[in-house]
């Protein structure tokens, strides 16, 4: 038996619905799989605005109905007349019990934790309900399962933690009970011991479709997403990025945890520990194979197996003397952090026990700062430590892979990149398991630095060079030319690939984020509107911050 999950996007039109149908499909010959399904694409944004406007005393209506008929509208497409009626009747009691609660905010001016996964949870609750009706047209043992019900958690609403043995006892239960059936169950939503209801989290429903597979010791897990797999970076950072067949428990953990979205690390638990294997499948490229995710991985040629980062992160840096061989500072900084829930991303600390610098979430900065402050105010005023301060605008890059482990030349191959591409490295941090080095940077650089990174590890990828032109005179026109002449050769003999990123003249400037055709580069320099100026060509070349430039002066 398989647990299927399908995320935003894949129950987000009824073209994709009906695709989700087709793969519950052939499973449903053999042995019925679980279901486990997330609210519609944008959905849960949108009842988080509503929830957010109800406390300012803002208009919400609107969003509630738009919500309400994006369901009702793939209803109607994708159900007979005479089949309509039971899901629309049971989706208008939700959305009139969602709009009384919204009014309760509004009159409150108050929307507590508690309160807020209560909204949320009906994302899931109508997309779940919805999708489970359509199905009986093909699969009359279709059910609709709410997972609040069985997957039972602590009080931390938004973030609530699992009581697995009870959750996997009344998950294992309701399957007996309802043997033969194909249970839909909605992703994310949970609840506390007085039924109150709270959710898993980011990454919720991918975690529901875990905690299930462990529960029922499922074959594999398969998350249903709109992208092939886990590739080696993010591919709207990096074009080049491609998918990886698949990845061992701890390096998904790894790339996951450094911001990596197509799958969350708490997801991966319950799986690693019953030794599921997780696929992480594309709902509209069904053939591709995809990323297995699962002990005892294949051997890899590849150094690395991707490139992870976080947008935007803040770090913190505590020194002085008074931590010089001071036993339980670290401790005494860290418990302090924990006891507040504030997550720490990276640590490093130099030799000498001088300093420590830490990264944190944005917003957990100036929380953090007023804490430390505030719990270590003596030795502050005793001048044993410098007062700390946040330094915002840098992410988080990190390389992953088990490869790494006892592979010489990698931190080299890293920095090295690095250095040639301008980037200026804030803090690193390595663990002794070797799977990871991150390194904070400026966000400015974030996206030259992975793209320099990504082709210095794959090697075997064509690498590309950006070029930047001024002049186009004779001198120039012959360049252009010889380019194009070229271009098959070095892409062919030395893995090479050249792209004019702009061109200027005397007259007027063009740049292109995705190169220039330049077999009609002067046209295309003709019907611009931007009067050329060095100085704007070369800060409008600098802002695209783009690694391997190359400035071609062809001006006599």
């Amino acid at each position: 038996m398989n647990i299927l999950k399908f995320g935003g996007t894949s129950v987000g039109s009824q073209e994709s619905i009906n695709a989700l149908i087709s793969l519950v499909k052939p499973n449903a010959q053999s042995e019925n799989p679980i279901v486990v399904l997330s609210a519609m694409s944008g959905v849960t944004n949108a009842l988080l605005e509503m929830a957010e406007n109800a406390r300012n005393l803002q208009e919400y209506s609107a969003s509630l109905k738009e919500v309400e008929e994006k369901h009702f509208k793939v209803i109607r497409a994708l159900l007979p007349a005479s089949a309509q009626n039971p899901v629309l009747t049971k989706l208008k009691i939700f959305f009139n019990e969602l709009e009384d609660i919204l009014q309760s905010v509004y009159n409150l001016r108050e929307l507590s934790p508690q309160t807020k996964d209560l909204i949320l949870s009906y994302g899931e609750r109508c997309s779940t309900a919805m999708i489970s009706h359509i199905a009986k047209q093909q699969f009359p043992d279709a059910l609709y399962v709410d997972g609040s019900e069985l997957i039972k958690t602590d009080n931390n609403f938004g973030q609530a933690k699992v009581n697995t043995n009870l959750s996997e006892m009344l998950i294992n239960d309701f399957y007996t009970a309802n043997a033969g059936k194909l249970l839909f169950v909605t992703g994310f939503i949970s609840s506390n011991d007085e039924g109150r209801v709270t959710t898993l989290g980011r990454g919720g429903s991918d975690y529901t479709a875990a905690i299930w597979g462990a529960a029922l010791n499922a074959e594999e897990i398969q998350i249903w997403t709109d992208v092939d797999g886990m590739l080696t970076a993010d591919p709207r950072i990096v074009n080049k990025a491609f998918s990886l067949p698949e990845l061992s428990y701890t390096e998904a953990m790894e790339l996951s945890y450094f911001g990596a979205k197509v799958i969350y690390p708490p997801t991966m638990i319950p799986a690693f520990l019953k030794r599921i294997p997780i696929v992480i499948k594309n709902t509209f490229n069904i053939n591709f194979a995809g990323t297995y995710i699962k002990h005892g991985t294949s051997p890899s040629n590849l150094p690395i197996k991707g490139i992870s980062s976080i947008d935007e992160i803040s770090i913190l840096n505590l020194s002085g003397s008074g931590m010089v061989g001071k036993a339980g500072f670290s401790g005494r900084l860290f418990s302090l952090l924990s006891r507040e829930q504030i997550n720490v991303v990276l640590i490093t600390q130099s030799s000498s026990e001088h300093s420590i610098t830490f990264a944190v979430k944005p917003a957990d900065s100036l929380k953090a700062l007023s804490l430390i402050n505030k719990e270590f105010e003596l030795e502050l005023q005793a001048k044993k430590l410098e007062y700390p301060e946040v330094e915002n605008g840098l992410s988080v890059l990190a390389i992953v892979g088990e490869n790494m482990k006892r592979t010489p030349g990698m931190s080299g191959k890293l920095f090295s990149a690095l250095g040639r591409n301008g980037v200026n490295v804030r803090a690193i941090a390595q663990g002794s398991s070797e799977y990871n080095i991150s390194v904070i940077i400026s966000k400015a650089d974030l996206s030259k630095a992975v793209n320099a990174v990504h082709d210095a590890f794959y090697a075997d990828l064509k690498k590309t060079l950006n070029v930047f032109c001024l002049g186009t005179g004779n001198i120039g026109k012959t360049l252009f030319q010889q380019l194009v002449n070229q271009m098959p050769f070095l892409a062919d003999n030395n893995d090479l690939q050249v792209k004019v990123m702009g061109i200027s003249n005397t007259r007027k400037m063009l740049l292109n984020p995705n190169g220039i055709d330049l077999n009609n580069w002067e046209q295309e320099l003709d019907e611009q509107d931007t009067p050329a100026s060095l100085p704007e060509f070369i800060k409008k070349m600098r802002a695209m911050n783009l690694p391997n430039c190359v400035f071609v002066d062809n001006t006599a």
